[in-house]
């Protein structure tokens, strides 16, 4: 592991994003535990493009055009959606210690799906993740490994500082009607920016 990886691992993590998006968001409507949360679910969604990366399925996708379209635009159509329901759920951009809680398996739930349907972090392991291991070298499936278990302690760690810290302001940003409302357009608006930007990769 070099330093190049580490720090442009966190660049990628830290860059906001779909999984960025959910984790303040949750942290901001339903305080630092549901951050926690979205960080740990979000974290899990990478799993999958780790594995299609390792067991090539990332090479298929990238050769496959049909492959591609259909992942890229179920990503669209749930960014699409969590747009909506950031819209619509006021509740959650409120202090109402009376209403109730979502379950942590629903919020673990919608942030897995957020990174799952994500083919943008399928197309970076295929290209990054080569290049810090040695052509032909025997190790090489543990040495990707390795890598992806970094990958995604740094997402872990960064999404939950994310979510944690805005779970910590939670009470003085939403105590503020004007600035819950525009926290709530704002994090619609850029479900939609970012599925508009996704509609637009190419394989």
């Amino acid at each position: 592991m070099t330093v190049a990886f580490l720090l442009t691992s966190l660049l990628v993590v830290a860059t906001p994003g779909t999984g960025t998006i959910y984790t303040l968001a949750a942290g901001l409507g339903r305080g630092p535990r549901a951050g926690l949360l979205a960080a740990v679910g979000c974290t899990l969604g990478v799993v999958p493009h780790l594995a299609a990366a390792v067991t090539g399925l990332a090479a298929l996708l990238h050769s496959s055009a049909m492959a591609f379209q259909v992942l890229k635009y179920g990503g669209v159509a749930y960014l699409l959606y969590l747009a909506w329901m950031t819209l619509r759920d006021r509740d959650g951009f409120t202090i109402d210690t009376a209403a109730p809680a979502p379950s942590p398996a629903r919020v673990i739930a919608v942030a897995v799906l957020s990174n799952l349907l994500n083919p943008k972090l399928t197309m970076f392991f295929l290209a990054f993740l080569p290049q810090f291991v040695r052509p032909g070298a025997p190790d090489q499936l543990t040495r990707m490994l390795f890598l992806g278990a970094v990958f995604m302690l740094l997402t872990l760690v960064v999404l939950a500082a994310y979510g944690m810290l805005a779970g910590a302001v939670r009470d003085r940003v939403l105590a503020r009607p004007a600035v819950t409302r525009w926290l709530r357009r704002g994090f619609a608006g850029s479900f939609v920016g970012l599925g508009l930007l996704l509609a637009r990769a190419e394989a």
